[in-house]
């Protein structure tokens, strides 16, 4: 199956555009509502275009897509006013991480530990929304240019349909292998809570 042609007969006329928009309000989405696996939605969106230059368009927009998703999300949680009992959970939880300040954020991409970031940011009284945002831009180049390549990296090498799926069965890999990631930090967080 071809996604990239089936991207253009969804997209119909507004092509490369919609695409990016699409792509846009997924990582929004994730950022801000619900999680929508933004790493299969990403290459399937390089799937249209497998050029290094609208590979960087994508890029463009996921972080544009995660800015605006965390910031709503975190002004949101400044204006409801969260109760310090709230407060205290995310603050413990946190700190039983190894990396518990807005670095973790960029721990975040590797093994997801902060679902809604955007309100973790603001409920945690030492963290600060710049310094924040610039990790979460910095994790999200790097992962997802690093995914951008890899995929880049197969449909040079093999045709379009081996590509299409190498491509999708890294996707799943890199997915499989955060949530390992994640769960073994979790338990290891509770570990260390224990003793």
């Amino acid at each position: 199956m071809d996604i990239g042609g089936w991207l253009s007969g969804v997209f119909g006329p507004y092509g490369a555009i919609g695409i990016l928009i699409f792509i846009m309000l997924i990582f929004l989405m994730d950022a801000l509502i619900f999680p929508t696996l933004p790493e299969l939605f990403f290459v399937i969106g390089f799937m249209y275009d497998p050029s290094i230059e609208f590979g960087c368009l994508l890029l463009m927009a996921a972080v544009i897509g995660e800015i605006i998703g965390i910031c709503s999300l975190y002004y949101v949680v400044e204006k409801i006013k969260v109760p310090q009992r709230i407060k205290n959970i995310a603050d413990r939880y946190v700190n039983f991480l190894v990396v518990n300040d807005e670095r973790l954020l960029l721990v975040n991409r590797v093994a997801p530990m902060i679902p809604f970031a955007g309100a973790f940011i603001s409920i945690i009284d030492s963290w600060r929304l710049n310094r924040a945002l610039f990790y979460v831009v910095i994790g999200c180049v790097l992962k997802y240019g690093i995914i951008m390549l890899m995929s880049k990296f197969f449909f040079t090498f093999f045709s379009t349909g081996a590509a299409q799926t190498y491509t999708i069965i890294f996707i799943f890999l890199v997915i499989i292998i955060s949530f390992m990631f994640a769960f073994a930090k979790k338990r290891r967080a509770g570990l260390n809570e224990d003793s």
